[in-house]
């Protein structure tokens, strides 16, 4: 194994960027293997492009005649490109995305064949379901799922394959994937949203929620990463002393970008061209070896569906580079996890972001509406929002190295948590036109020039308003962003229901005109919810106490925070909004807490092998080596052999201490193991969480003491100073 370590430390040191022809602008690669606006018009009749952007703006249905006509457009447009296949490419609940291609080649009459795709095809498959994860909504034996086209998000030619985005649900309507409820909950926040904005302009038909997500990522040389079981098998190093140098110098932040890296950058990036993914930014983050991009803000549904795709196409352009790419989000100890910040707004069809604020008075409490009415939607679900980003991965970086805590918190800056105080002083009911015009000069008309100069960040603040948005930073690398973003537009849709139903009862109800109903009903909630707003530092016991003196939740383990999604006040929020039923919500706690379990099952099962197949053998080899030695200086010293032996037997009894705790380790492991298994649900979660996982630091400790002591020519598996620093 030690040959395999060096022998792949020669091939990545001799690595030679790949060269990266430029394939055009930027701007004019765009979009160009997407069935776009552009396509559909040069493809379609006006009738079948009318038609799909009524369904796109509208929801309305298409017409099976002319989904036959989208269909012949969409396959001429394909095979123009060179497709042979095409696919219905969904979400399914493993968190990943899923295909199964068919080609457009079909026999006829005559021994003759054609290129055939209909709308039935376009419309709608039935894959086989019975390997997804379904929680219980379906029996296994019963293959029957379906996947239906998403007209909202554009298909798109991957390589030689049509993808068609869909959802997938099973016969009986429950939704199978992660794009369904997402798709309910943005028409939801589209209804609930589009009736306050005409509180202010009744020009507004129609809201979309926005999502700017930001990708961090490790790259490592496929060599050096062949060389750890670990890492190929569970994504991380379950094992591994620190580097002496780290990032403690914060040096790699924002660095020059090494050459192979830049090189695998542009490649991906013009990749992301063609599929219209708007990548913008790329740059280093702060641990070594770590880099992130971002693209440009895009309606949410369409947002994720480029985050599913993009990891995929890194997965696909890192392996022409020699590289794997790392989503886990704590890949290595004692560094940086990757996270991937939700960035998201509400826009309307007249193109206002609704998170931002205007010219006027009126516009400014247009953006005071939605910013308060956020803060206290995520007031009274912090707990689903800590469920929504809750993994077994995601559980090692919360409150690490800069990571956002487990505790949800808002950030908004010293500036606009001083505006925030002094409407919570707003008279109770009508309203002097001096306090009106007060109002809408001194506090509310001043908000623009706050928000020009408030530059404040907080890189631990779990949710954190950053000028024209807020910024969910607590969700996982690994994560689809679907699950934080359903919540997410869930209970703003469900806080602006309520609101718009406070503010008709006041102005029916107590006479009060509309902008004093409005200021009345923000006063309460801003009082309501200020226990969640925070400034600080979200490290340390001292912000736990002050959280839990507070009243907020800090479910520190995926198991405990994952029972939030099947609470009553859940369960009940969902139905609701027609976001979830009873049923897709347990079938999908179910489904956490099942890959929660194995995730830590295989990590067991693979620091095991580790310890016992590569790490004792080589820690016996070089104890016989010591052992050696110390025989040759008793036969040369004789009685003081000991005096210059000493060093050498503390060694071997050190390493026979480690060894020895490893073994017991490993069978006390085992057997809470076997234990956890005959456990079902959140008891097998809880006693995975509980009495499986410590081992797995208790034994890290014991194998990362040898990997100092044992001699580094016999170490069989590469160190994190050649993972975080060969480029």
């Amino acid at each position: 194994m030690s040959t395999l370590r060096f022998n792949a430390l020669q091939e990545a040191l001799y690595r030679k960027p790949v060269l990266i022809e430029e394939k055009g602008r930027r701007s004019e690669l765009f979009g160009q293997h997407v069935f776009n606006e552009q396509a559909m018009l040069q493809h379609m009749t006006k009738e079948a492009y009318q038609s799909v952007m009524s369904a796109i703006e509208f929801g309305t249905k298409i017409d099976r005649k002319i989904a036959d006509q989208i269909a012949v457009s969409m396959k001429e447009w394909a095979l123009s490109k060179g497709a042979t296949h095409y696919t219905h490419w969904f979400q399914p609940l493993t968190g990943a995305t899923a295909e199964k291609h068919d080609a457009f080649f079909e026999t006829i009459d005559g021994g003759r064949a054609i290129e055939h795709f209909d709308g039935g095809q376009l419309a709608q498959q039935e894959p086989d379901a019975s390997s997804f994860p379904n929680g219980g909504i379906r029996n296994t034996f019963e293959a029957r799922g379906y996947t239906a086209w998403d007209p909202t998000s554009p298909a798109f030619l991957y390589g030689t394959t049509l993808c068609i985005p869909t959802v997938f649900v099973a016969y009986t309507g429950e939704a199978l994937d992660n794009k369904t409820p997402l798709l309910r909950a943005l028409q939801a926040v589209d209804s609930s949203a589009t009736a306050v904005c005409k509180f202010f302009d009744k020009n507004v038909t129609k809201v979309n929620a926005t999502l700017g997500w930001e990708q961090e990522y490790f790259l490592i040389d496929t060599a050096l990463a062949a060389a750890r079981p670990d890492l190929m098998m569970t994504g991380r190093t379950l094992l591994g002393h620190s580097s002496a140098k780290g990032q403690q110098l914060d040096d790699h932040y924002f660095g020059s970008i090494p050459t192979r890296v830049m090189s695998f950058m542009r490649d991906l990036e013009q990749e992301c061209m063609l599929l219209g993914i708007p990548v913008k930014t790329r740059h280093n983050e702060v641990a070594p070896n770590q880099f992130e991009l971002a693209p440009i803000f895009e309606e949410a549904n369409l947002a994720v569906d480029h985050n599913s795709l993009l990891m995929d196409v890194m997965e696909k352009v890192s392996q022409r580079h020699q590289f794997k790419v790392l989503f886990h989000e704590k890949p290595f100890a004692g560094i940086n996890g990757s996270g991937k910040h939700n960035n998201w707004s509400l826009s309307t069809n007249t193109g206002v972001n609704l998170l931002s604020p205007g010219k006027t008075p009126m516009k400014n409490l247009q953006f005071l509406t939605f910013f308060v009415n956020t803060i206290k939607a995520v007031h009274d679900y912090e707990e689903l929002i800590r469920a929504s980003i809750a993994s077994a991965s995601n559980d090692h970086r919360l409150g690490a190295n800069e990571a956002p805590p487990a505790i949800i918190s808002v950030f908004i800056g010293t500036q606009l948590s001083e505006v925030l105080d002094e409407l919570e002083n707003v008279t109770k009911g009508k309203l002097s036109p001096q306090e009106k015009t007060d109002l809408k000069l001194n506090i509310v008309g001043k908000i623009p020039e706050i928000l020009l100069d408030n530059t404040d960040r907080n890189r631990t603040s779990p949710f954190a308003f950053t000028g024209n948005k807020f910024e969910l930073r607590a969700v996982g690398s690994w994560s689809n962003c679907a699950g934080p973003m359903t919540i997410l537009n869930t209970i703003i849709a469900k806080q602006l229901k309520d609101f718009k139903e406070e503010v008709d009862q006041l102005i029916a109800t107590k006479n009060l005109k509309k902008d004093e109903a409005i200021f009345n009903i923000l006063r309460e909630y801003i009082k309501a919810s200020k226990k969640i707003r925070f400034e600080g530092d979200g490290y340390g016991e001292a912000w736990e106490k002050e959280a839990k003196k507070r009243g907020l939740s800090n479910n520190k383990t995926t198991p405990e925070a994952l029972k939030a999604k099947i609470s009553k006040k859940t369960i009940t929020l969902f139905e609701e909004m027609s976001v979830m039923n009873h049923v897709e919500i347990e079938a999908r706690h179910e489904i956490e807490l099942e890959e929660y379990s194995k995730r830590i099952q295989i990590e067991s099962r693979v620091l095991g092998d580790v310890a016992r197949n590569h790490i004792i053998p080589t820690a016996i080899r070089y104890q016989n080596t010591l052992i050696e030695n110390v025989k040759g200086l008793k036969e040369i010293f004789s009685k003081d052999f000991e005096k210059y032996a000493k060093e050498q037997i503390v060694l071997i009894q050190k390493i026979s201490q480690h060894i020895a705790e490893i073994n017991s380790k490993i069978e006390e492991m085992t057997e809470e193991r076997k234990k956890a298994n005959k456990l079902q649900g959140q008891k097998n979660a809880d006693a995975y969480c509980n009495k499986v996982k410590p081992f797995l630091e208790e034994i890290r400790y014991h194998v990362d003491k040898l990997e100092l002591l044992v001699d580094d020519n016999l170490w069989p598996l590469t160190k994190y100073r050649e993972l975080l620093f060969t480029r």
